[in-house]
């Protein structure tokens, strides 16, 4: 027997099969959170962001999630559309696993459904119906869940853009046109120099077939580089150093999950502490770096290069 109940923020313990409206419809930049378990005789479940919830014909499924545990595993995603399933798009990673906890992050974005499970980015799914049909969303099959959240998060894509604290430096001459705010290579001074406190938050998307990207902290007054991350895609690589003196230091690429895949949407913030600088990416803390440049008030420039489309760059 399913439920329909309405979904406010939060629904705890549901019983699955478990049908409930989106009461707001979603929108760029929610994210739908949910935390549960798999049993130990679990085959597969499923989560479906539909068009209603009409059983005879069929309510149109724009995002169907859908993993299943015979052999090593794998995750379906599919749209329904008058009640006929379109090229299933199949990811052979499994984040899940039976008998143990799950959080999955649904993130909306404007093109795409952006998956995460347990922090670590999973796969992309782009949109094959309007967003704004969405009103319903369904869970079926063997799974435990203890709670879903409907999320906010006005700072993701859906907002406006805006150099907060920040000012780019035109390295061309003239006016910097429409659009171009962004442009990679960028360049900019921090309105205020960094010290403990103080963050900076980089939003973007990872191109569809990147090499690598490159975020730079920069002293104005010398070659210095006091924070150089260094994401390598291809080679699942994170690399952190400084250039002192006119040298690179020794690398640091230790990182418990690569956290970038091509096309993926991005909101890396970095946070200058004291001792350290610390880096979260979508909501993850994912690194620490021991100040090698001391001279924290020194650091005035951000320097972004290589295979994203920058988004957004706030510093506060």
């Amino acid at each position: 027997m399913m439920s329909l109940d309405n979904l406010e923020n939060a629904v705890r313990n549901p019983v699955i099969p478990y049908v409930g409206s989106i009461l707001s419809g979603l929108l760029p930049g929610e994210l739908i959170v949910m935390r549960g378990s798999i049993p130990d005789d679990a085959d597969r479940f499923q989560v479906d962001l539909q068009c209603g919830s009409s059983v005879k014909p069929r309510a149109d499924v724009a995002f169907h999630f859908n993993p299943r545990f015979k052999r090593s595993g794998c995750i379906v995603c599919n749209t329904l559309q008058r009640e006929k399933w379109g090229s299933e798009e199949i990811t052979y990673e499994m984040p899940f696993q039976k008998g143990k906890s799950f959080k999955i992050v649904f993130m909306v974005l404007k093109d795409k459904f952006q998956v995460a499970v347990n922090g670590k980015h999973l796969l992309l799914y782009k949109h094959r119906i309007n967003l704004e049909k969405i009103d319903t969303v369904g869970i079926y099959g063997k799974v435990q869940i203890e709670i879903i959240e409907f999320v906010s998060n006005k700072s993701l894509q859906g907002s406006q853009p805006s150099s907060l604290g920040i000012t780019k430096i035109n390295t061309e001459n003239g006016a910097v046109p429409d659009g171009s705010q962004f442009a990679v290579p960028y360049l900019a001074r921090l309105n205020s120099a960094l010290g403990p406190g103080r963050t900076v938050t980089i939003k973007g998307e990872v191109n569809k077939n990147p090499n690598s990207f490159t975020i730079n902290l920069k002293s104005s007054d010398s070659k210095d580089i006091a924070l150089h991350l260094n994401p390598r895609i291809k080679n699942k690589v994170f690399v952190r150093n400084s250039y002192l003196h006119d040298s690179w230091g020794e690398e640091e690429k230790e990182v418990a999950h690569f956290p970038f895949s091509p096309g993926m949407y991005f909101e890396l913030i970095i946070l200058c502490d004291a001792h350290e600088f610390k880096v979260a990416i979508n909501g993850v803390h994912v690194l620490e770096y021991k100040h090698r440049f001391k001279q924290l008030g020194m650091i005035n420039l951000l320097e972004i290069t290589g295979d994203i489309e920058l988004l957004d760059v706030r510093s506060w």
